[in-house]
């Protein structure tokens, strides 16, 4: 069995009177990828923001190795080692793809807010950064400029920003988006070797890129969840089929 590390229980979140999330409960076992699908409105990225404290949860909660984490800030949610990236690049285009993991690495050293300390002389912060730049593939790219990388190596520097803050959990919202077909196939494979020594909750509309790598498929509809289960069981699901399966796949 593996150890489920991040659970959430009867989650929602309320804008007004618009409920973006309505008793949702997930969970994310380590060396294993979930993957939560559904039509746009369902409530996928707010569920990421929920779980990564970006947004407190209106009823609910969510335990992290058996602790309940609900009210914590991202900042310390993040610190237990719960990383995440965004739908859009989040990254500084002017700086080198090493100095953007080193950034992300610093923020977990207890000196991080001393501005007056060079960075670069922090060796145990450059080694962070190295390991995350070789974990997620992109070794050789250390001294690239961020802006001038194609959107997939971009992407995948932020997976090795998340990765240089040392997490045991991702939480990933769309990383295949705008992607060709070489680029996310790239991006698959790294995922895939990543589950190995990480939990994985993805967000992802590339159904070919979810059936080849999840462990675990949720399949979300107007803030609910309408099934979940294996790849194959999510397949045959008439009621999945009908809310978005049949209509991703025409």
């Amino acid at each position: 069995m593996s150890e489920t590390i991040l659970r959430a229980r009867g989650l929602s979140r309320h804008f007004g009177g618009l409920a973006a999330l309505c008793d949702v409960s997930v969970a994310c076992e380590m060396g294993r990828v979930h993957a939560v699908i559904g039509p746009n409105g369902a409530g996928k990225s707010t569920l990421i923001n929920v779980l990564s404290g970006d947004l407190p949860a209106s009823a609910g909660h969510v335990e992290f190795q058996g602790r309940s984490i609900s009210g914590l800030s991202s900042e310390q949610i993040s610190q237990l080692g719960i990383a995440r990236s965004y739908q859009k690049t989040n990254l500084f285009p002017s700086f080198t793809v090493f100095e953007n993991c080193r950034l992300a690495a610093q923020s977990r050293l207890p000196s991080s807010m001393h501005f007056f300390r060079s960075a670069a002389a922090q060796a145990d912060v450059n080694a962070r950064a190295r390991d995350a730049l070789s974990q997620a593939g992109l070794a050789a790219r250390g001294d690239a400029v961020a802006s001038e990388l194609s959107h997939g190596e971009q992407r995948q520097v932020e997976i090795a920003m998340a990765l240089a803050t040392r997490p045991r959990v991702l939480l990933l919202d769309e990383p295949l988006a705008g992607m060709g077909r070489e680029e996310s196939m790239r991006i698959v494979s790294l995922l895939r070797e990543l589950s190995r020594d990480h939990a994985i909750l993805l967000v992802e509309h590339d159904m070919d890129a979810v059936f080849a790598i999840a462990h675990t498929l949720t399949v979300m509809v107007n803030g609910r969840v309408l099934a979940s289960g294996t790849p194959e069981q999510i397949r045959s699901s008439r009621a999945a089929q009908e809310a978005y399966l049949g209509v991703a796949n025409a």
